[in-house]
């Protein structure tokens, strides 16, 4: 019997596949980046993209021409500054951003929110205009206001479609599956937890009492667990000593997020992610849950499913911090200029 959540294994091998579809025109924002590097990579390796357009303010070129010698099928071509971005964008289905400033020991990811908001309200602005129809995949922390940001940019500009704008939150569905894998000496590949809420501290809220295949852990295990995944990201942050946060496993989670978006385009049936999404399936405007995917975004939200007593306390305590973020993040963009 199949889980309703899909299975990670081997991100690149779902890349591997070949159909007549296989075209995807994907731009990266910030492909310079500790993210967009090891990110772009990943995209080159799969025979889902044929065209790879990447853009940063500094160094794409050298990125570009380094990935353009890999043989495989993706035409790569490297854009450099804001003059140049509306020719990145143009014709792209799908646009990942991970642009941005990183954590720093001591920092959280609201101490982001100066510079990366006035980063994805830029970029966002110029996907609005350039290819108001693509998917836009967000990674730029902190996401639970980058999110509502893209979402009020893009009704600014009269284009805005709640199922074409996702906050990838698929990191913390990674770190969840790996960590439960490794206390119950499971193959990671082969299990699958959902991680639904928001992406930061409190508002990551793992559903283990759903995880594929079943598991079960002793209340004070459960509550250690639930912890390291909440805060895995500074976990990283502390073992890098000032020298960036989570950079290779977030290109993971971001290029697996934009291959189930790519087949779900490509007409591949019951591909589901998690995802961050205007939602009404609680009180927040926005929240993340499984998202059956399908041509045009979000064909279905499958909502919250069936959860314990101690997942329903983590939820209703994560609502006042996930409120206060989607609306900082509205009120920005409401007024950027």
């Amino acid at each position: 019997m199949l889980s309703r959540f899909a299975r990670p294994a081997a991100v690149l091998s779902r890349g591997l596949a070949t159909s007549a579809q296989n075209n995807a025109k994907v731009a990266v924002l910030g492909a310079s980046g500790g993210i967009g590097q090891p990110l772009s990579l990943l995209l080159k390796n799969s025979p889902l993209v044929s065209r790879l357009s990447l853009y940063d303010i500094a160094h794409t070129p050298g990125v570009a021409a380094d990935l353009s010698h890999i043989e495989t099928r993706a035409n790569v071509k490297g854009f450099l500054g804001p003059e140049q971005l509306p020719e990145c964008l143009k014709g792209c289905n799908v646009v990942v951003i991970p642009a941005g400033v990183p954590r720093k020991p001591g920092m959280t990811r609201d101490d982001l929110f100066n510079t990366n908001a006035s980063i994805v309200a830029t970029l966002t602005t110029a996907c609005a205009k350039h290819c108001p129809e693509a998917m836009i995949c967000i990674i730029s922390n902190p996401v639970n206001s980058t999110i509502p940001i893209t979402s009020e940019i893009f009704k600014k500009h009269g284009v805005y479609n709640p199922n074409r704008i996702f906050g990838v939150t698929t990191l913390d569905i990674v770190r969840a599956n790996t960590f439960v894998a490794e206390l119950k000496g499971l193959d990671p590949a082969r299990v699958s937890v959902p991680v639904i809420g928001g992406h930061a501290g409190k508002t990551i809220i793992p559903l283990i009492s759903q995880c594929a295949p079943k598991v079960d852990f002793p209340q004070d295990q459960l509550e250690k667990l639930t912890g390291r995944i909440q805060e895995a990201g500074t976990e990283v942050v502390k073992a890098k000593a000032g020298a960036g946060s989570a950079t290779l496993s977030m290109a993971y989670a971001g290029a697996r997020f934009v291959f189930s978006l790519v087949d779900a385009m490509n007409g591949k049936e019951g591909v589901i992610e998690c995802s961050f999404v205007r939602s009404e399936e609680t009180e927040s405007p926005y929240f993340s849950t499984p998202l059956l995917l399908g041509k045009n975004g979000i064909e279905k939200n499958l909502g919250i499913g069936k959860i314990t007593p101690f997942e329903e306390k983590m939820v209703s305590e994560a609502m006042s911090e996930l409120k206060a973020s989607i609306k900082k993040g509205e009120d920005f963009a409401k007024n950027f200029k």
